[in-house]
C-alpha cells in the first residue's frame, strides 16, 4: 500500500528545515526585532507554534512576547509588533486580528500560500511555499515556520542556552524518520506529551496531532505539573512521552506506576517528526485514513469572521 499523503509530507521535514534556513535572510527583516514587544497569533496548530516561539525568544532575551490563541487576541495591550503563523492564509480569526490591527501596529504573517487574503491584511509577510502541503493535518508548514523564527533568533545570538542549531536539528529529524516506533507506544490506549519552557507548545502539538489523525485520548502538560495530577492516569497500556529533559526524578516515577516513558534523546523539533509518524502509524492500525480526519478541513473559514 502506497505512504498516505500526510507520511509523504513528514518525511520530508529535514529539508524543508534546511531550505528555511536558506530562505532567512530573504525574510529577516520581516522577523520581529531585537527588544520589539511582540505578540504571536495562530490558531490550532499554529497557536502552539506561537507558544513555542514565544518562550524560546523570551528566554533568549530577544524581547518580551506572548502568544494567544487568534481568538483570544487582548486588543486593548499595547505591542510592537504582532506575528500571524496561518498556514492557509484564510483561517477567519487570524484575518480578523490583523484588519483590526491594520495601521496602529507592524504586523507580520507567516504562510504557505502567496494568494490568500493575509497578503493584502499584514504589514510583512514571510511566505514558505516549499513548505506549503496538501494535507488537512498540518504537519511540514508548522515545524518549518517554527524553524525559520528559531534560526532567526539563532542568526541573532538570540537562542536559550541548551536550544541547538536548526541543522542540528534537521540532523536529529532524519533519525527521528528512521527511528522503528516500539510496540509498547504504538499499541498503547492513551498518551500523555510532557514539555518544559518553549517545548511545551510542541507537547500540544503532538498531542492534538494524535487526536486529530487518529482519535487518540492523548493530553499535554508541562512536565513539572505533571506530578500535580496527571501521573494519576499513567500505567500499563499508558504513554508518557517527554520532549527534552525530564525534571529529575520522572522517569523514575513514571516507571514505578507502569507507564512507558519516551524520552528520545533528539532535539525537541525532531521529537515532534517522531510524534507525527506514531499519530499516522495509530491511525492506521484503527482504520483510519490520516489523510481524512474527521470533521476537519484545511482551513477554518466563518460566515462572518467579524461576528
Amino acid at each position: 500500500m502506497a505512504p498516505s499523503r500526510t507520511t509523504a509530507e513528514i518525511a520530508t521535514q529535514p529539508e524543508v528545515w534546511r531550505e528555511a534556513l536558506r530562505t532567512l535572510p530573504r525574510h529577516a527583516a520581516a522577523l520581529p526585532r531585537r527588544g520589539e514587544r511582540v505578540a504571536v497569533i495562530g490558531c490550532g496548530t499554529s497557536w502552539f507554534m506561537a507558544r513555542a516561539y514565544a518562550d524560546l525568544r523570551e528566554a533568549g532575551g530577544h524581547g518580551e512576547t506572548d502568544a494567544f490563541a487568534a481568538s483570544r487576541f487582548p486588543y486593548g495591550r499595547r505591542y510592537d509588533r504582532v506575528v500571524a503563523l496561518t498556514r492557509s492564509g484564510t483561517t477567519s480569526e487570524v484575518l480578523t486580528v490583523l484588519g483590526r490591527l491594520a495601521g496602529t501596529v507592524a504586523t507580520t504573517a507567516v504562510t504557505a500560500d502567496p494568494a490568500t487574503p493575509v497578503m493584502d491584511l499584514a504589514g510583512t509577510v514571510a511566505v514558505l511555499d516549499f513548505a506549503d502541503e496538501e494535507s488537512v493535518v498540518q504537519t511540514r508548514f508548522a515545524t518549518t515556520a517554527l524553524a525559520l523564527l528559531r534560526a532567526h533568533l539563532e542568526a541573532e545570538h538570540a537562542l536559550p542556552d541548551g536550544v541547538a542549531t536548526v541543522a542540528r536539528a534537521a540532523e536529529d529529524a532524519e533519525l527521528a524518520l528512521a527511528r522503528p516506533l516500539e510496540a509498547a507506544v504504538r499499541e498503547a490506549e492513551q498518551f500523555t506529551f510532557l514539555g518544559t519552557g518553549w517545548t511545551y507548545g510542541l507537547a500540544q502539538e503532538a498531542a492534538l496531532k494524535m487526536r486529530e489523525a487518529a482519535g487518540a485520548w492523548t493530553e499535554a502538560y508541562p512536565a513539572m505539573e505533571y506530578r500535580h495530577g496527571p501521573i494519576s492516569i499513567t500505567g500499563p497500556g499508558r504513554v508518557a512521552w517527554g520532549f527534552g529533559p525530564l525534571p529529575d526524578g520522572l522517569a523514575e516515577e513514571i516507571h514505578k506506576v507502569g507507564g512507558t516513558l519516551v524520552a528520545d534523546g533528539l532535539d525537541p523539533l525532531a521529537g515532534l517528526v517522531l510524534a507525527q509518524r506514531l499519530a499516522v502509524a495509530v491511525a492506521e492500525a484503527r482504520g483510519l485514513d490520516p489523510d481524512r480526519p474527521r470533521n476537519l478541513t484545511r482551513s477554518v473559514v466563518l460566515a462572518d469572521p467579524g461576528a
